[in-house]
């Protein structure tokens, strides 16, 4: 706290009956067991992602992504498909006050994974629907990004289940 600022007698004693930080930066405060085994993929075994979560609102889709990449790594033919407002997560034109400037830190956190996840193996896949919603055009698409037919969600998921795959399917809004 600035050496500038007053802070009444109140004030002192309420900051001063824990201190902070209570714990120094480092110290562990959860264990570190894991449960299940590190599974890797069996010759053939594949992970499809469905996300219908909004950019920057939604958690869940940088999740998504960051488990599909680890699934991708494990060995597993892994593809994203993106639709609804989900098709917002693909766009290579988030940026202010230009595209590719972050306003604010993790900006483009989704944009960067997906990046990686390409350059990795990994299919992604976007809904020309999800992009016509939101009037987001496919040539803003990021650079590998597969556009896709609004017919094709459902189809998709029949492929990947015929496949066998684990299906991850996030849904927020």
């Amino acid at each position: 706290m600035s050496d500038n600022v007053e802070l009444t007698d109140l004030e002192q004693k309420s900051l001063g009956e824990i201190p902070h930080p209570s714990l120094p930066e480092g110290s562990s405060i959860y264990g570190s067991t894991k449960v299940f085994p590190d599974y890797q993929a069996e010759n053939g075994e594949a992970y499809f992602t469905l996300v219908h979560g909004i950019a920057h609102e939604s958690s869940v889709s940088f999740v998504a992504v960051l488990q599909a990449t680890r699934a991708l790594r494990k060995g597993f033919e892994t593809a994203i498909y993106f639709y609804g407002p989900g098709a917002l997560n693909c766009l290579a034109t988030r940026g202010f006050p230009t595209t590719g400037n972050s306003a604010f830190p993790g900006e483009h956190n989704i944009n960067n994974q997906l990046k990686t996840f390409i350059a990795e193996g990994g299919k992604v896949y976007c809904c020309r629907f999800g992009l016509s919603l939101h009037g987001a055009r496919e040539e803003d698409l990021i650079e590998g990004v597969i556009p896709a037919h609004p017919l094709d969600v459902q189809d998709a998921i029949i492929h990947y289940a015929r496949k066998g795959a684990i299906i991850n399917s996030t849904y927020q809004l």
